[in-house]
């Protein structure tokens, strides 16, 4: 039986979700079955009951088990036998460093840069929500918040030093193969790739070669969110 993954959806049926692409990859990673379910904000609380108050989500049998690292902690511990995602407790460790850098530093500096665009992917009945929260969280309009991006991204870039630094000398955070740390730093940048056209990298940029590979992995599973791509 596959396992069930509420999965955070836009109008037009596109993932975008960074939380659920971490998640979306480490079961391909596994290569567990998954029969994903299209998730708006507005669905979220109604998920297997109610209670729930992010995704992603995830059904396997009888167990329900919510947030991205739980999730990946729970894959490890009930699937021993299919490919780590860690790789063993120092791949953990560090995986685990990376996920508190996405949080505080990848994924404020993005939504800086594609907040409103998000907002214009979204379901009316979620833009409303996706309005009022992040404006709230912001104290800013969603126009305020993105606007001046152009001249704010050359910052942005040279923020990703610390991922540059390593893939400039091995192919994956991981190291020879990649691991949940190269999940947790693609998810971010793939919410940029399919929520908004704004281009974060520039093509040459170590990152930019990386995130192409990450696109590839899982059979193309990243590189399939966008409905023209090839």
């Amino acid at each position: 039986m596959n396992i069930r993954l509420y999965d955070l959806a836009g109008a037009d049926g596109r993932r975008f979700s960074p939380n659920c692409w971490r998640t979306r990859l480490a079961l391909a990673h596994k290569g567990l079955g998954v029969e994903a379910v299209p998730t708006r904000f507005t669905d979220i609380a109604s998920i297997c009951g109610g209670g729930q108050k992010t995704v992603p989500v995830i059904e396997d049998g009888d167990r329900l088990i919510a947030d991205s690292w739980a999730i990946a902690d729970y894959l490890e511990e009930t699937y021993p036998d299919r490919p780590l995602l860690f790789g063993g407790s120092a791949g953990r460790a560090f995986a685990l460093f990376i996920q508190g850098w996405a949080v505080a530093t990848l994924h404020p500096a993005i939504a800086n840069l594609i907040l409103l665009d998000v907002h214009d992917r979204l379901d009316p009945a979620d833009q409303r929500y996706f309005r009022e929260s992040r404006e709230r969280s912001f104290d800013r309009t969603l126009e305020a918040v993105q606007a001046g991006r152009a001249e704010r991204l050359p910052a942005f870039r040279k923020s990703l030093q610390p991922l540059r630094h390593v893939l400039a000398q091995q192919k994956w955070l991981g190291g020879d193969a990649p691991l949940y740390a190269d999940y947790l730093a693609f998810g971010p940048l793939q919410w940029a790739r399919v929520a908004s056209d704004f281009a974060l990298l520039e093509a040459d940029d170590p990152v930019a070669v990386w995130f192409e590979r990450c696109l590839d992995l899982h059979d193309g599973l990243g590189r399939r969110a966008l409905p023209t791509a090839a």
